[in-house]
């Protein structure tokens, strides 16, 4: 198997109706590239696993400004105006998680945990949709863990096995998403010889990437 594509190959495996987790902490971190042919591309009804959806027009904004977005599951949606109005117009359904739960969801989907109990969210709406449980006299709530159909993330580096480091704030979603989704793919500003990363600052061991993809590359 071909491990490394262009970026239209990249898109090509994310189908309508996909469950889709997107790294990124507004565009920091965000794939953009493999975005950006997400939006040349039909594709519909995906529902995103991401903390938020992008900017006005911009990353994953655009996804929800061409209406190809069901369902966004995340903790920051309101830096985006578009997202609210379609929220507010019944466009798009929101699941919204406080931001550490959203964390944990995912790694635990990763670590193939089913759930977790946590205390973040008690007596909010957020209540109203889920199991409470009392451990030692404190209210607690059930959360199940997340996992996607395909996981788009973004590294600084890949070797040319796929081993992958993040740079700075960057890292933010992107390592647990990589460890909880069927297909994963990663998206890299470049790409070096095996043995030029140092085992310390690896982050993402390869046997967690199917592909990898660099920023810019359409081999067209």
């Amino acid at each position: 198997m071909e491990k490394f594509i262009d970026v239209k190959k990249a898109a090509a495996f994310i189908k309508d109706g996909n469950s889709l987790m997107v790294g990124g902490f507004g565009l920091v971190g965000s794939p953009l590239a493999i975005i950006a042919e997400l939006v040349k591309s039909s594709i519909r009804n995906l529902t995103i696993i991401s903390n938020n959806l992008g900017e006005p027009g911009k990353g994953l904004g655009e996804l929800v400004l061409e209406k190809r977005v069901k369902k966004a599951i995340g903790s920051y949606f309101t830096s985006n105006p578009d997202v609210v109005k379609a929220n507010q117009s019944g466009e798009l359904e929101i699941e919204l998680m406080p931001q550490g739960t959203l964390s944990e969801a995912i790694r635990a989907g990763g670590a193939g945990i089913g759930g977790f109990y946590v205390p973040a969210g008690v007596g909010t709406q957020i209540e109203d949709r889920k199991e409470v449980k009392v451990i030692q006299s404190k209210s607690f709530l059930f959360q199940e863990a997340l996992r996607a159909d395909v996981a788009i993330i973004k590294a600084h580096k890949a070797d040319k096995l796929g081993n992958l480091v993040y740079r700075k704030s960057a890292r933010n979603f992107n390592p647990i998403m990589a460890t909880a989704a069927d297909m994963v793919i990663a998206e890299v500003d470049e790409i070096v010889e095996v043995g030029e990363l140092s085992p310390e600052e690896i982050v993402t061991p390869h046997l967690f990437i199917n592909y990898v993809t660099m920023k810019g590359d359409d081999r067209s």
